[in-house]
């Protein structure tokens, strides 16, 4: 017996459940009766069992806006005004260091609030260090790797409130899965099989997203979940999904579930996200294509533009997939597993999966008050999707949402509606959806050095996006949007540092992106003023070359139009660490300060940006951590010099923002050992933050007869230092203040 290793660079390759009724449908039909009061119990054909209970709830899980307001709710208090932005961050920084525990500033306090197993309703057996649970279980347990998330507040009507910290959903991501820490012993692989049915079950389950009530103690501002709430549920790689938008119905996603091509089942690998102006979710399905298989011959079977398509998004064939899921057989419910095998195995599409891939990879939305099937929305193009932010909502305007794609030399993209925006709008769910993100064009980013930049449209028939060009023979819009990086690469789009999370400054409309790292800058990409680094750093006797700690850009749309084709930039932040030279420590980052590798991004209503880390680079120095930032705006620097080994003069001139000070750049946070700090919100008081802890311990080989081997013993370790047996876990964590006061305030 072999076990799958644990998957520690939840990467895109560089390439330039059960037949269970789901919770949803369940739902529903209670709603309609209105009477949720009664338990159901959840059966796989192995027998395992989840429970939940669905209390009374008038108004929610209606797909319609048929309330006599659509508007925010009123509220019986007076609104709570918003706190203002601090002129300095006064909190003593946190220092850099290797605990195995979150450490936070004086006078504020680290809460674990949600992990790996925990149960969404108190009929449900809590997670036991053994995890031992059932995989049907986890259609009503936190899944793992905890990652992007977003505070809905609740109304006294049950409805979205955008001004309410008191009450709210909170809507998270999970990512992907370690094996290791989620089974018993890790995962069961025979002969490169896997065996186990149950245990691809609570992967599936693992997936996802959680849907979880808490709510938030006005004088003391702490934060507990509302285990019972008929709110809670989970949304999984089984689920039922729609498609919207222009791919919707046609060819390139009808697989032997859905011959029509209307419908797909599930998400998974959900990094970053975003939410609506009308109070929905949206999830980002980034790194799905390691999750399908391809036969070693598949190529003979396919079409020379096919081939084309597959090897741009990295699918070669004889690829293996992650985690084995398509090698289960004999299972009553084989579909389940068949479908990851993307292989032509029939004479037709709607007898097999070749389609597979092509479901995945999409904005999905999700609306936390409904139980109707999510809505994969395919007008915002696919390809590896780390985040989506909107834009400004204006009356009378579209809106615009910006997203990157993860892998090195990828690009930057903004989708812009063709609806205008009206107020009219907020609560409407899934039909605010139809009318806002299933029409509209699709951007792509190009820099140029001298700081400005334009957006190019994403159109069939125009850009050379039509059947005669050479690169690949587009057919249709759907055919652009479902391969748009290949569409970016006529366009000749700017090859970016892996583009990760985006953020709108609520002061001024300034974008922001975080640009991860790129260990090939200066090889296979050459520098430019966009990616200007290219340097050696030493990690445990290694040296690296490349942007090994990553920058943050940022744009500034032209007369402050979002939906508006040019734009100038400049690059706000450059990770690096306080000793390393001038020219690659550009923003002059200083103890209290430095960092490495920029992922998750976030801004909170008083204009305060939360910058997290998922690094590999400085980890012998300092586990990845989070920052408070006060950033001025696009062109409040000049122009700077940056270390560039690959050019002949050895250097690359770039455009940077105002150098960062300890008064506006500041340490807030560092994670337990071997993790990524993700997923960032705040209530709207400002009063409570919510954070993701993701894979804590996740590069250890554990053995299992001696647990003191685990990398991490995180989130025991949180409340017992001196644990050494307790497995890790991914969790959400709560930060407040001791005194009840505003964060950073």
């Amino acid at each position: 017996m072999t076990q799958l290793s644990p998957y520690t660079e939840e990467r895109e390759i560089d390439c330039n459940t059960s037949d269970n009724p789901h919770f949803e449908s369940i739902l529903n039909s209670r709603l309609m009766n209105n009477q949720l009061s009664r338990r159901q119990v959840l059966k796989t054909t192995s027998g395992a069992a989840a429970v939940f209970m669905a209390a009374s709830l008038v108004g929610c899980g209606s797909d319609d806006n048929d309330n006599n307001s659509a508007t925010t709710p009123p509220s019986t208090t007076p609104k709570p005004e918003t706190p203002q932005r601090p002129e300095t961050l006064s909190f003593k920084a946190v220092d850099k260091n290797k605990n195995d525990l979150i450490t936070v500033p004086e006078g504020y306090e680290a809460t674990v609030l949600y992990a790996l197993g925990d149960p969404l309703h108190s009929s449900i057996a809590a997670w036991q260090d053994s995890s031992r649970e059932s995989g049907a279980s986890y259609t009503m347990r936190s899944g793992d790797c905890h990652d992007g998330m977003h505070f809905f507040g609740v109304g006294s009507n049950n409805k979205w409130q955008a001004d309410q910290s008191a009450r709210g959903l909170l809507v998270l991501n999970h990512e992907y899965i370690n094996p290791n820490y989620l089974h018993a012993t890790g995962a069961t692989v025979v002969a490169g099989k896997r065996t186990v049915e149950d245990e691809v079950i609570k992967e599936f389950n693992a997936h996802g997203v959680s849907v979880v009530e808490v709510k938030k103690d006005e004088k003391t501002s702490q934060v507990s979940i509302v285990k019972d709430s008929v709110f809670n549920r989970r949304i999984t790689a089984t689920t039922e999904m729609e498609f919207g938008g222009p791919v919707k119905g046609t060819d390139l996603v009808k697989t032997r579930f859905s011959s029509n091509g209307s419908k797909t089942r599930g998400t998974h690998n959900n990094c970053g996200n975003g939410y609506t102006p009308w109070g929905t979710y949206l999830t980002c399905e980034e790194n799905y294509i390691g999750y399908f298989a391809r036969n070693a011959a598949d190529d003979l079977k396919r079409t020379a533009k096919e081939i084309v398509a597959l090897n741009r998004y990295g699918l070669k064939q004889g690829s293996g997939s992650r985690y084995q899921w398509e090698t289960v057989t004999g299972s009553s419910q084989q579909d389940l597993f068949d479908r990851w095998n993307a292989s032509v195995t029939a004479d037709s599409a709607e007898q097999d999966y070749r389609n597979g891939p092509n479901t995945f990879g999409w904005i999905v939305e999700i609306d936390p008050f409904s139980t109707a099937a999510p809505r994969k929305r395919t007008a915002l193009g696919r390809f590896a999707h780390e985040d989506c932010q909107v834009g400004p909502a204006i009356e009378g305007q579209p809106l615009t949402f910006y997203m990157g794609d993860d892998s090195r030399g990828e690009y930057i993209y903004k989708f812009v509606s063709k609806a205008v925006w009206s107020n009219v709008d907020i609560n409407a769910g899934y039909s605010a959806g139809d009318k806002y993100l299933n029409e509209g064009t699709l951007y792509v980013a190009k820099f140029s050095d001298d700081g400005k930049g334009q957006w190019i449209e994403l159109s069939y028939g125009k850009n050379g996006l039509t059947s005669s060009n050479t690169v690949y023979a587009f057919a249709s819009q759907a055919d652009v949007l479902t391969h748009a990086r290949l569409a970016g690469d006529v366009l000749g789009a700017t090859k970016m540092d892996r583009p990760e999370w985006c953020a709108v400054n609520p002061k001024n409309g300034e974008v922001y992106v975080t640009l991860t790292n790129n260990s090939d800058r200066g090889s296979k990409y050459p520098v430019d003023a966009m990616n200007p680094r290219q340097y050696n750093d030493t990690k445990d006797g290694k040296t690296s070359t490349g942007n090994n700690n990553g920058h943050i850009i940022r744009f500034k749309e032209a007369n402050n139009r979002h939906d508006g084709t040019t734009f100038s930039w400049d690059i706000y932040l450059f990770g690096a660490q306080a000793d390393a030279a001038s020219n690659v420590n550009l923003s002059g980052l200083t103890d209290a300060n430095d960092f490495s590798s920029p992922d998750g991004m976030w801004f909170d209503n008083r204009g305060v940006l939360w910058i997290q880390t998922d690094d590999g680079q400085y980890t012998d120095v300092t586990n990845c951590m989070m920052l408070a930032a006060l950033p001025g705006q696009v062109g409040d620097g000049g122009v700077a010099t940056a270390q560039a080994l690959s050019n002949a003069s050895g250097e690359q001139t770039t455009i940077k923002g105002k150098n960062a000070s300890e008064n506006s750049l500041k340490r807030f946070l560092v994670g337990p050992k071997e993790c990524e700090i993700t997923g960032i919100v705040m209530t709207p008081d400002c009063k409570a933050i919510f954070l993701n802890v993701q894979h804590p311990g996740e590069e250890s080989k554990p053995d299992y007869s001696n647990p003191a081997s685990f990398g991490s013993h995180w989130p025991a370790t949180q409340t017992n230092a001196a644990n050494t047996t307790s497995r890790p876990r991914s969790a959400t964590v709560v930060v407040t203040r001791k005194d009840g006061g505003v964060i950073v305030g």
